[in-house]
């Protein structure tokens, strides 16, 4: 007899940088202080978390959220190169025990975006002789904060970061060099397999348990624009140098060209999860990429597509089965217009299908910093006036409060909540 599903666990996810503030000597704050954000904010504000985490937990446990991904911030906990400020595992340490206090379980992102300035000025992921460097990092905070930690993220998104500060030039590096882009995702690999057996290596000698160890990896759902030979082409390179031959290199240790393995392990096993980060699709036609238009986006002009979600899970899981949480899914809007719809649509998905899907963590908590975008795009479910720092909750909150209460979707939440909520629509060319 088939078993019966098991209900989602309806969580949210923040990430340091964005939320903490201060200036910590960080490359963020090395680029903010630089004057490169669009809308002239800087990292330093963000939503203070570090100083109003208590407030935040208490708005945590008034929404009955159970399930947190948070991300710890190394410029913090390793100032200078080799010396350790303990005072910032301390603080790490009161945050995560009062979540556990209430009740809250913490999913730890080793690193989302942020790393201390002097790492930068020795070429951060550019250089295989860095390594080292930052699984010292993560050595030294698995230790100090494991005995709290049921589960990691080694890296988020490392494919965003390579291709947004190497390929695109939009971010930090601003450079548009596709080797070195490569290069970037090969080292993040690596670093991906050595982090998840050192992990495991701690866990075992300190007799902390079980652990489970992933990587929160963006998915796009490339599209060809037409059903013929070379827009399917454009769209299975663009899949495979994207995500695919990434994930099949953290889940093997196998690295398809032209992926390199700098970690001198062997195949196996190096991943208990699944981690998707997803939020939109792109058409390809040729080997070109674009957003389409005359289709429902969100305030930053992504296409809305929630079946992209399950065609994204499925791709990776017909590579490796594993257990699979939806690390971030959430979408820009400024004024909570559609928000609602888009969780009941992307989550109902998520409900009807097959696959072995156990959390579902929103993008965001509260509204943060957006990196290069800065202060103005609207993620949270929790709204934040950046001027008074006061927060309030927003509709979509208070649908998800009943989500999490109810376990589920259900008709009386759509018709209280998302019925007729309509996406704004982009102009077709």
């Amino acid at each position: 007899m088939k078993s019966e599903k098991a209900a989602l666990k309806f969580g949210v996810a923040t990430a340091s940088a964005q939320i903490e503030g201060g200036a910590v000597g960080s490359n963020w704050n090395h680029y903010s202080n630089a004057g490169k954000i669009r809308d002239h904010s800087n990292i330093r504000r963000a939503t203070d978390h570090w100083n109003r985490y208590e407030e935040d937990i208490e708005l945590l446990d008034e929404l009955g959220i159970r399930y947190y991904r948070m991300s710890v911030e190394w410029a913090r906990i390793e100032p200078q190169e080799g010396q350790w400020n303990p005072e910032a595992i301390a603080h790490y340490r009161r945050e995560i025990q009062l979540m556990r206090d209430r009740g809250i379980e913490v999913l730890l992102t080793l690193y989302h975006f942020s790393h201390p300035q002097w790492f930068e000025d020795r070429g951060a992921f550019t250089r295989k002789e860095n390594i080292p460097i930052f699984l010292r990092f993560v050595e030294y905070t698995v230790e100090a904060l494991g005995d709290l930690i049921p589960a990691y993220c080694t890296l988020n998104e490392p494919n965003v970061y390579a291709v947004n500060c190497f390929l695109f030039g939009e971010w930090l590096n601003e450079e548009k060099k596709l080797f070195k882009t490569l290069r970037v995702m090969s080292i993040f690999a690596s670093i991906h397999l050595l982090s998840y057996t050192k992990i495991h290596e701690i866990y075992r000698q300190r007799q902390w348990g079980e652990v489970k160890v992933s990587l929160a990896l963006h998915l796009r759902c490339f599209t060809p624009e037409k059903d013929n030979f070379i827009d399917r082409a454009g769209a299975k390179l663009y899949d495979r140098l994207f995500q695919s031959d990434f994930f099949r290199a953290i889940t093997s240790g196998h690295f398809p060209f032209p992926l390199r393995n700098f970690s001198g392990l062997k195949s196996g096993c190096y991943l208990d999860a699944i981690a998707i980060n997803y939020y939109s699709r792109g058409m390809v036609h040729a080997f070109r990429h674009y957003d389409q238009k005359g289709v429902p986006h969100n305030d930053l002009g992504w296409e809305i597509y929630p079946e992209g979600l399950i065609q994204s899970a499925e791709n990776l899981y017909n590579i490796c089965p594993l257990p699979i949480m939806i690390t971030e899914n959430g979408c820009c809007d400024q004024d909570d217009r559609f928000r609602p719809r888009f969780i009941y649509e992307h989550v109902r998905l998520l409900e009807g299908s097959s696959l072995p899907i156990t959390h579902y963590y929103h993008w965001c908590f509260v509204d943060n910093f957006e990196w290069k975008e800065g202060e103005r795009p609207r993620f949270g479910l929790v709204a934040c006036d950046y001027e008074t720092q006061k927060r309030s909750l927003k509709k979509s909150a208070l649908m998800y409060r009943e989500l999490i209460r109810q376990g589920s979707t259900s008709q009386d939440i759509y018709e209280t909540y998302v019925q007729g909520l309509e996406y704004p629509m982009d102009e077709p060319d």
